[in-house]
């Protein structure tokens, strides 16, 4: 597969995971210990002796490095800036409309490259979210920093440098703007109801350390917002469809009745590493070697990509003593107690009847914390085409010669 088609101006939703490659001359932040004087770490077949790996949760390349500039001569980057998607000020490019994202309809088994496409025209309204959940006088209150007080921090965290420790306690959202519209979000002169259908500059109305939504990172959605046909390989252009019609998943339930959709274009945002965003990454990337060209072990989140960067495979389902074991579906669980209910660890992500890709089955789970149990749809016997999701995905791998067909 072509890089151009792999990474055809790519805005990933997900785990981003940026390799620094540091050589034996380049500089360091921290005097490191002394070798050992039988250490073996400088005879190396090349000039890298070591590989930093940074996993941000949830954000991605283009998020951080959509308008980076490398510093160095002779630098070069792939990203939104090169090209020539958006300016290095964020604005779009003259490749703009190249990006452009569609609508699509999936309304009876799942599918990488669903029917019915036409373009936005105005991107879905990206919702205000993120944060944690606070305790404030006597009242739970969503969209808080991790730590009230700098106290507080200093407490529980540990290792940051003294100037850092005030950014553990700001960034609130507006309790008026949760789960709503961002009208924090302004781009290319429109408002955050009449976005451009492609990516947009988050910065400065979200402010680099205002919390903001978080883009929907699982294996079924990231699949189909990459919308693969083995003909035109990968097209990125399905990421705000499956962020509104299904988001990070329906644990089991129907769509509520007032429903419009899940959390928006939140993966088109993107921050602005020349105006001042993302230092502490801009520093490392002006400094050292980076990765612009491999974002993630596996489509999906932080906790498959955990383990295929550590392991090289997926995680199964297991009895605890090694031995693989069928997932719960739709099994009663902790019965006779507050956390009791029915749970289903298998995915389905066919569209429940009568929508427009609602996956039947899919996400966290609810509950367990003194509140009945439900949902949690994240197993798939892969192997086998007759499970729900599985036969798209494996016959664009046998149509791309990817997989063989046994």
């Amino acid at each position: 597969m072509e890089m151009r088609q792999t990474r055809k101006y790519m805005l990933l939703c997900g785990v981003a995971i940026c390799a620094i490659a540091i050589n034996g001359v380049a500089p360091i932040a921290a005097a490191a210990p002394a070798q050992e004087s039988n250490s073996n770490d400088a005879n190396t077949t090349t000039p890298i002796k070591h590989v930093i790996v940074i996993i941000g949760e949830n954000r991605t390349f283009d998020h951080l490095f959509a308008p980076y500039q490398p510093v160095k001569k002779g630098d070069t980057v792939l990203n939104l800036l090169s090209q020539y998607i958006v300016k290095a000020d964020g604005t779009p490019g003259k490749n703009y409309a190249n990006v452009a994202q569609f609508k699509a309809q999936d309304t009876t088994v799942y599918q990488i490259n669903p029917s019915g496409k036409s373009q936005y025209r105005t991107l879905p309204a990206p919702l205000a979210g993120g944060g944690y959940t606070q305790t404030i006088n006597g009242k739970k209150v969503d969209g808080q920093p991790p730590f009230l007080t700098i106290a507080e921090a200093l407490t529980y965290e540990n290792g940051q440098p003294p100037t850092y420790y005030k950014y553990l306690t700001t960034g609130a959202i507006p309790a008026s703007l949760l789960g709503k519209p961002d009208i924090r979000i302004f781009y290319d002169g429109k408002n955050v109801n009449m976005l451009p259908p492609g990516p947009y500059q988050l910065t400065p109305g979200v402010g680099y350390d205002d919390y903001a939504e978080s883009p929907v990172h699982r294996f079924y959605q990231m699949w189909q917002q990459l919308d693969w046909t083995a003909a035109a390989g990968c097209q990125n252009d399905l990421f705000p469809w499956v962020e509104a019609t299904v988001g990070p998943g329906s644990n089991g339930e129907p769509p509520p009745a007032d429903f419009t959709y899940k959390e928006g274009a939140t993966a088109m945002g993107f921050y602005n590493a020349q105006q001042g965003d993302v230092p502490y990454f801009k520093k490392l990337a002006d400094t050292y070697s980076m990765s612009d060209n491999f974002h993630q072990s596996v489509e999906g989140g932080t906790g498959a990509n955990h383990i295929m960067l550590g392991t090289g495979d997926a995680i199964w389902f297991s009895d605890g003593n090694g031995n693989p074991l069928t997932p719960p579906h739709n099994m009663t669980v902790a019965a006779g107690s507050a956390n009791a209910g029915v749970v289903d660890g298998i995915e389905n992500p066919n569209p429940l009847k009568g929508t427009n890709n609602w996956y039947i089955q899919d996400g966290y789970g609810n509950g367990s914390f003194g509140s009945a149990s439900s949902g949690g749809g994240s197993y798939s016997a892969c192997a086998d085409t007759y499970q729900p999701g599985v036969k798209s995905i494996v016959d664009y791998l046998r149509g791309r010669a990817l997989l063989s067909a046994q």
